[in-house]
């Protein structure tokens, strides 16, 4: 099975439910899903585990998956959340981190210099993925990091919209280069607050969102 290829289309249904050509509650069909794509049902029917996992639809029995937005209150929620997640890896990562993670933050920060430069949002993300769970694991607490990795994972679509806004990316660029400084330097309160500060949607970025989520909806 082609693994790479079900995440490619998991990545393009996302974008079908954020443009509007998905509503909440439709049916997402395998049949009609694989003719779209030209694929067979196997990638379909993995991209499809793959947005229930991530919480975009949701599976019920004998009735096949169907989309499922979450409304702004949980959004808010779910981000609050992440962010606290965060500050509570970035803390710890402070006291524990290796070298050779270090220089793969480092790494990764390189590549995510290199989007924003040709305004690549998507290849942004990927690094940026890198990079946060890279500080997951670095937290030295395999349960918080497996916590960190699930809410990051349902919040991936709505993370991907925010760097299309303007200036977005650029500034979580150098939110990145504050974070590896603190790490580096081992300050743990100074890596979570960047960190809270990197991931929180509170005030503007909230309402910045909520408008792209409208937009691309229409």
């Amino acid at each position: 099975m082609d693994m790479r290829h079900a995440d490619r289309i998991a990545d393009a249904l996302e974008e079908l439910v954020f443009t509007g050509q998905f509503n909440d509650g439709d049916r997402l069909d395998e049949i009609r899903l694989a003719k779209q794509f030209g694929v067979s049902r196997t990638p379909i029917r993995e991209a499809l585990q793959r947005l229930v996992a991530s919480g975009i639809a949701e599976q019920l029995p004998r009735r096949g998956v169907f989309v499922r937005q979450p409304g702004p209150v949980e959004l808010m929620e779910m981000f609050e959340t992440m962010a606290e997640i965060e500050a509570v890896c970035g803390r710890l990562a402070a006291r524990r981190i290796t070298d050779a993670a270090l220089a793969d933050l480092e790494h990764a920060n390189a590549l995510c210099r290199e989007a924003v430069a040709s305004g690549d949002t998507d290849g942004y993300y990927r690094e940026n993925e890198r990079f946060h769970h890279t500080i997951y694991t670095e937290s030295g607490n395999s349960y918080l990091a497996g916590q960190a990795v699930r809410l990051h994972r349902r919040l991936k679509p709505f993370r991907r919209l925010q760097l299309r806004l303007r200036g977005r990316m650029a500034q979580s660029m150098a939110e990145h280069e504050e974070i590896v400084s603190a790490l580096k330097a081992g300050a743990d309160e100074r890596a979570a607050k960047v960190l809270r500060k990197h991931v929180g949607i509170q005030g503007e970025k909230f309402r910045h969102l909520m408008t792209e989520l409208r937009t691309a909806a229409q």
